[in-house]
Formats: C-alpha cells, sequence, structure tokens
C-alpha cells in the first residue's frame, strides 16, 4: 500500500505562484506514472499534469504555465504553478499508478482570487 500526501495549496492572487507536493510512502522509482488531477465545486475531477519516466504530457488549460516534476532520491512528486488563474481554484490530487493498482491523496486546496 502506497500513500501520498499533498502539501503547498493555498490562497494566492491571480498571477501569484505555487508550489504543490507529493509525498509517497514509498519509492516511486518503479511507479509507472504519477500524476495531478483537480477537481472544481460541481464538475469532475479533470487530470492536470503527469510524468513517467520519460515524458510529461499536460491538459491545454496548463501548458506553458505548470510544470511536473520529481525527485526520486526524495520519493516526491512536485507541481509548480505559475501565472495562476481564478479557474485554476480547485482540489488537487496527487496519483500514482503501479499497473494494476492505482492510489491516491486526500488532496489539497487551491484558491486563487481575482
Amino acid at each position: 500500500q502506497l500513500q501520498l500526501v499533498e502539501s503547498g495549496g493555498g490562497l494566492v492572487q491571480a498571477g501569484g505562484s505555487l508550489r504543490l507536493s507529493c509525498a509517497a510512502s514509498g519509492s516511486i522509482f518503479s511507479l509507472n506514472a504519477m500524476a495531478w488531477y483537480r477537481q472544481a465545486p460541481g464538475k469532475q475531477r479533470e487530470l492536470v499534469a503527469v510524468i513517467s519516466a520519460d515524458s510529461t504530457k499536460y491538459a491545454d488549460s496548463v501548458k506553458g504555465r505548470f510544470t511536473i516534476s520529481r525527485d526520486i532520491a526524495k520519493n516526491t512528486v512536485y507541481l509548480q504553478m505559475n501565472s495562476l488563474k481564478p479557474e485554476d481554484t480547485a482540489v488537487y490530487y496527487c496519483r500514482a499508478e503501479r499497473v494494476p493498482f492505482t492510489y491516491w491523496g486526500q488532496g489539497t486546496q487551491v484558491t486563487v482570487s481575482s
């Protein structure tokens, strides 16, 4: 069982930045992929960014503003969020995949004020 703990959320003004962290309870080296999702009130959970051993992918809505990265030594994945917009307001969740298993964190709230 892999546990994921997100941190780094908070309240920020539009145009500001935040860095989210997702700390795993075990090694992330052997994972197939790790990702950040978000869910805004009244909306479905959506993929924001995903990182695997050889690639990163982003939702169109965050390309050029968000960067996903990982530190294998620290078993941590990050999401650097720049030029934040009010529509980025959501609970952000970390997800890890080790086929056939999927693990989720509890989420961290990000609120962007206009």
